[in-house]
């Protein structure tokens, strides 16, 4: 597919047995998604099971709500997309331009679980594509295997929510991984700023990581950097 996206959110919609709700978080997937769309990209909406995924509640406020998730809200067109999502088992990923994985404490429990996943982003980076990830959602790259059988994280740059921010939201024993941790048990050279919560991503070729909800904007335009890379390289 010439310029095109696809973003895959996770399914899961509870943190652990703590009966609260999670899901993705809506920041990290508007951000992202009108960045590709308003340069022309068309973008795709996959989840884990297929299906409408869940929303973490808290990232639904109506105080202080960006634009970009005002502007999905009142989308028809994308919040179809976002209702009737496809399963990420059903999707040759490997035919977009780019990959993107929006984070959300669900993510912890299903993307790195969910083979699908990892397949599809180590499938999509051999092919060309740009992958990109915020928050969380390098969930989805701790299991990515390139076909040689090596992490897709290894000897690369990346960037995620760290152990530090985990430890201040008060879930270090209760996600199932920490995902800072994994990430460099897969190889990754872990780059980060130390103020918790702070904007901060990380480019390494083709592959765009960021730390929190705050960083959705800068891992939209290092992605549009790196799509743009790879056309002028073509």
């Amino acid at each position: 597919m010439a310029n095109s996206a696809l973003i895959i959110l996770t399914s899961h919609d509870q943190i652990g047995e703590t009966g609260t709700a999670t899901g993705f978080y809506w920041e990290e997937l508007a951000v992202p998604y009108w960045a590709l769309r308003d340069a022309g990209y068309a973008v795709d909406i996959a989840s884990v099971a297929g299906g409408a995924p869940p929303a973490d509640p808290s990232s639904e406020k109506t105080e202080g709500r960006p634009a970009a998730v005002q502007r999905f809200l009142d989308d028809a067109a994308a919040m179809t997309a976002l209702r009737s999502a496809r399963a990420v088992s059903g999707i040759a990923a490997d035919s977009y331009d780019a990959v993107f994985l929006p984070g959300g404490h669900g993510t912890m429990w299903d993307l790195a679980q969910t083979p699908a996943v990892g397949q599809a982003v180590a499938r999509a980076y051999e092919a060309g594509a740009v992958v990109g990830a915020v928050c969380h959602g390098p969930a989805g790259l701790t299991e990515a295997r390139l076909s040689d059988g090596t992490p897709l994280v290894s000897g690369k740059r990346v960037n995620g929510f760290t152990d530090a921010e985990e430890a201040a939201v008060g879930l270090t024993d209760v996600v199932p991984f920490l995902l800072e941790t994994r990430l460099k048990e897969r190889g990754a050279i872990f780059e980060k700023t130390e103020e918790n919560f702070a904007p901060y991503a990380v480019r390494d070729g083709r592959l765009v990581t960021g730390q929190n909800p705050s960083s959705s904007a800068l891992v939209a335009d290092l992605m549009l950097e790196a799509l743009a890379a790879e056309v002028n390289a073509a």
